[in-house]
């Protein structure tokens, strides 16, 4: 089978870099040594930095929901004055 001429990279956010980070997990890849920063407690490499990571997640769908509501409630009280016709 022929191969293609053209060469194309992979961007970060596609489809393809998952799949390439689920096998490096999956066959054993070790962490990085040195996390610093906040990578050091948000991380996909230790099990504290994922549990991190689902909260964070959490949190955000929390807010986003009490936003929405609150929101919704403003919209009950005050509705808007229809315009004569």
């Amino acid at each position: 089978m022929p191969s293609s001429p053209v060469k194309t990279r992979v961007p970060l956010s596609s489809f393809g870099h998952l799949v390439t980070e689920v096998q490096r997990q999956l066959f054993g890849i070790k962490a990085p040594v040195n996390l610093t920063g906040w990578r050091k407690h948000v991380n996909t490499y230790t099990l504290q930095g994922r549990r991190n990571f689902v909260l964070a997640t959490y949190g955000v769908l929390a807010l986003t929901a009490a936003a929405c509501m609150l929101n919704r409630n403003k919209n009950k009280e005050h509705p808007t004055p229809s315009s004569p016709s």
